[in-house]
């Protein structure tokens, strides 16, 4: 797999992954992007550019709400999951299953 062919694979699941750690509980984006790097075993490491790019696309779309909180003495943005981002992504994640249920067929071949 080349570089550019992972790079558009995670163009098209940045989205959907972001709302798999957001739906545990309201997050800030540094702990979204620590928590994605932790469970995917530092595969998944996100710039800020993308990661922040991705979550105002995904609040512009009324999949996730933000609001500003107290941490310590900063005030960060936490994001947390509408009905409307529970809904999309169950249907991502029926769609993913698929999608792995097949390519792993595929290789097991």
């Amino acid at each position: 797999m080349t570089k550019s062919y992972v790079g558009q694979l995670l163009r098209g699941i940045v989205e959907p992954l972001l709302l798999l750690i957001i739906a545990d509980f309201p997050v800030h984006g540094y702990e979204i992007a620590r928590e994605l790097e932790r469970r995917s075993e530092g595969y998944f490491d996100l710039t800020a550019s993308t990661l922040y790019s991705a979550l105002r696309r995904l609040e512009q779309r009324g999949l996730v709400l933000s609001s500003w909180e107290q941490v310590t003495r900063q005030k960060r943005r936490c994001y947390a999951l509408t009905e409307k981002g529970r809904q999309f992504l169950a249907e991502e994640l029926t769609q993913w299953q698929t999608f792995i249920g097949a390519t792993d067929r595929l290789l097991e071949s």
